[in-house]
């Protein structure tokens, strides 16, 4: 199995995404996600003309993967869940700080989607910036003081 994943992810049909874990006081699951490496091939598949839900999320990864690997200063992108299942989508590192980012495939985001960000932030402290809440919405507005919502296609 590890050999077939090493191929597809060589032939960059799959991106494995690892997880954020810091020694910290919480159980966190360590194991990597998997994602497509081709929206094409995975709106497709699925048979779907416009990415939605966990298509969405796929998408955005694809976008930061081309900022990370076009930036001179390195940058480390992962993902963040807990055993109790709380998870952030993804972690952007830089620099020793940290910006989590939560994906919504929703026009309106409420206070309640920001949870998880703020839990992110709760936990790891002056090391995390404000949250960074995607939606598929216009808005750009602020859901509480470390929470920002804004729509993805504006930010990527």
């Amino acid at each position: 199995m590890h050999r077939w994943l090493n191929l597809l992810e060589t032939s960059y049909i799959l991106v494995r995404l690892p997880a954020y874990a810091v020694n910290r006081t919480k159980r966190l699951i360590k194991s990597p996600k998997l994602y497509w490496g081709d929206m094409g091939v995975a709106l497709h598949l699925a048979g779907t003309p416009e990415p939605s839900g966990s298509h969405l999320e796929n998408l955005v990864l694809t976008d930061l993967l081309a900022w990370r690997d076009s930036r001179l200063e390195r940058a480390e992108l992962a993902y963040w869940r807990t055993a109790s299942g709380e998870e952030v989508d993804f972690v952007i590192e830089t620099e020793g700080r940290l910006l989590p980012i939560e994906i919504k495939a929703s026009t309106r985001p409420g206070l309640s989607d920001a949870a998880r960000l703020r839990s992110f932030r709760a936990e790891y402290g002056d090391m995390a910036r404000p949250g960074l809440l995607l939606h598929t919405g216009t808005a750009l507005e602020w859901l509480a003081p470390d929470v920002l919502a804004a729509p993805w296609w504006r930010v990527l």
